[in-house]
C-alpha cells in the first residue's frame, strides 16, 4: 500500500479550517479533522486554537480514535469535543473526515419541530436516507445524575450518541456500517457533518446552512402569503421528489473540486501576517 503524502493532507486541513472560517461555518470555534490515511486508528486536529489561526503541523495534534487521546506526549491542549470526531470515525470506516459548527442558520432546525429537508440541489448534501430529515442530536437523553448539563460533547459517552444518529440503521453492533445521514443537528448547539475526504466534508459543511437559510425563507413566504401572493394565506412549499433527490445524488461529488478551488483562492487572497496562513503552502 502506498504510503500517504502527510505534508500534502496536512496543508488541505490547515486550508480547510480557514475556508469554514471565512465562509463563516466557524467562528472562533468550531473544528475538522482527517482520519490518518497511514494509521486507520488514528486522526489529525487542530490544537485549542481558532480555526483562522491554524497555520503549521504544530497546530495540528494526532489522535487515537479508541479514545481520543494524543498519540504523543506533551501534546498541546486540544479541544474539548474531540469526541465527536473520534466516536464517528470509530463507527464509520468509510468517514475519513468530520467536522463540528455552531452555523447559526442550522441552530432553529435543533430547537424547533420543524424539520431540515432538501428543498435545493444542494440540499442533497443532507443524506443518501432522502425520505428523513437531518435528525437531532438531544444530549439530554444521555445525561447521567452527576453530568453537569452543558451541551458540549465532552466525553465518549457522548460522542458515540451521537455518532449512532449519522446512520438510520442500528449501528451499535454493526459499527462497519456505512453513515446514511451526513448531517447530524445538536440541539441549541450547531450541526456535525462527515465525508469521506475533507473537501466532500466542507462542501456539505457549506452548503448545509445554505439549505436551512432557504427553507426559513420558504416557511416564511408560505406563512405570510399563498399562490396569490396575499397575506394570511397558506402557500405550499414543493420539497424535492424522491427522485429528483435520488438523481442528484447519483451525479456523486467529482463537482465539489470546483467550489473547493474557488473558496482555497479566497482565503489565500484573503491572508495577512497573522491570518488564514498555512507555511505548508497551497493544497492546490
Amino acid at each position: 500500500m502506498a504510503v500517504a503524502n502527510l505534508t500534502q493532507l496536512l496543508s488541505i486541513l490547515i486550508t480547510a479550517n480557514h475556508v469554514l472560517h471565512y465562509r463563516g461555518i466557524f467562528d472562533a470555534y468550531g473544528h475538522i479533522s482527517v482520519r490518518n490515511p497511514n494509521n486507520a486508528s488514528t486522526f489529525f486536529l487542530s490544537r485549542d486554537l481558532a480555526p483562522a489561526l491554524v497555520s503549521s503541523p504544530h497546530d495540528i495534534v494526532e489522535y487515537r480514535i479508541d479514545d481520543a487521546s494524543a498519540v504523543f506526549p506533551n501534546a498541546p491542549a486540544g479541544v474539548t469535543e474531540r469526541f465527536i470526531h473520534s466516536e464517528v470515525l470509530k463507527r464509520y470506516p468509510a468517514v475519513n473526515s468530520v467536522i463540528h459548527s455552531h452555523a447559526r442558520a442550522v441552530i432553529p432546525y435543533g430547537i424547533t419541530k420543524v424539520p431540515l429537508l432538501p428543498v435545493t440541489q444542494s440540499g442533497v448534501v443532507l443524506g443518501s436516507k432522502l425520505c428523513e430529515s437531518a435528525p437531532v442530536f438531544e444530549i439530554a437523553d444521555y445525561f447521567l445524575p452527576w453530568d453537569a448539563h452543558v451541551l458540549l460533547v465532552r466525553n465518549a459517552r457522548f460522542g458515540a450518541a451521537l455518532a449512532s444518529l449519522f446512520s438510520s440503521n442500528d449501528t451499535r453492533t454493526n459499527t462497519g456500517a456505512s453513515p446514511t445521514n451526513n448531517v447530524v443537528l445538536m440541539r441549541g448547539h450547531g450541526m456535525a457533518v462527515v465525508g469521506q475526504d475533507i473537501v466532500t466534508a466542507v462542501f456539505r459543511a457549506i452548503s448545509t446552512p445554505n439549505v436551512a437559510d432557504i427553507q426559513r425563507d420558504a416557511l416564511i413566504l408560505a406563512a405570510l402569503g399563498g399562490t396569490d401572493g396575499q397575506p394570511g394565506r397558506s402557500g405550499r412549499i414543493r420539497y424535492l421528489t424522491e427522485q429528483e433527490k435520488r438523481d442528484i445524488a447519483a451525479q456523486g461529488t467529482s463537482h465539489h473540486r470546483r467550489g473547493w478551488e474557488l473558496w482555497v483562492r479566497e482565503v489565500e487572497a484573503a491572508a495577512t501576517k497573522d491570518l488564514y496562513r498555512n507555511c505548508l503552502g497551497s493544497p492546490l
